[in-house]
């Protein structure tokens, strides 16, 4: 029996440490990544919310740009959440002067669609695993997804039609943050793919 992957989490800025308790909850291991030393070691990542630009900057002053975009060419599984989605977009409307991503998702973002912090909320948003009900999640400073390309698919939209989750190939991106309000089902989906990728 092969051993339980490692997820990685970049730990530059953001809450990756929610992410990590809820994937050592589903008894995976998970490494902290700051360095592209770190990042080898890792099977899959996990790029969490926070602030996109910042992540961008500091990813950059740590080395980990371009290591994570070589690794993301060649399958690597991530899951990217809020600022993280904006990270794995190939296109962003409303990005901060010099704001770059790692890219592989062929969608369009809107940063903060939903608005300011204080115009943070919940709501219920469909489940990736099928047979399982909707479930709660958190949505702070929320992107949405204005264009999804030819490559990539929509999983999930509220309020509408806005898309908050799409999916391509080993790519998973959602606008949410289902670590704060206890709902496993993006993970559990998530580590579905770092499987099928071993």
């Amino acid at each position: 029996m092969s051993p339980a992957p490692i997820i990685g989490g970049l730990a530059l800025q953001g809450d990756v440490r929610e992410h990590a308790r809820m994937l050592e909850q589903l008894g995976v291991r998970v490494r902290l990544v700051r360095t592209p030393a770190e990042l080898a070691e890792v099977d899959a990542l996990v790029l969490p919310g926070g602030e996109s630009s910042t992540i961008d900057k500091l990813s950059r002053i740590f080395e980990v740009t371009e290591p994570i975009r070589a690794r993301i060419a060649k399958g690597m599984p991530v899951l990217g959440t809020c600022a993280g989605l904006i990270l794995l977009a190939d296109r962003i409307t409303d990005a901060a002067p010099g704001q770059q991503t790692f890219g592989g998702l062929d969608v369009t973002v809107q940063r903060n669609a939903f608005g300011s912090q204080l115009d943070s909320f919940e709501a219920e948003v469909a489940s990736p695993i099928e047979g399982e009900e909707p479930a709660t999640v958190a949505f702070i400073r929320a992107p949405i997804v204005v264009e999804v390309g030819e490559r990539a698919e929509a999983l999930a939209s509220v309020t509408g039609d806005r898309v908050v989750a799409v999916r391509q190939d080993n790519l998973l991106g959602i606008s949410f943050h289902p670590e704060v309000t206890g709902d496993t089902s993006w993970h559990r989906h998530f580590l579905e793919l770092v499987e099928e990728a071993r």
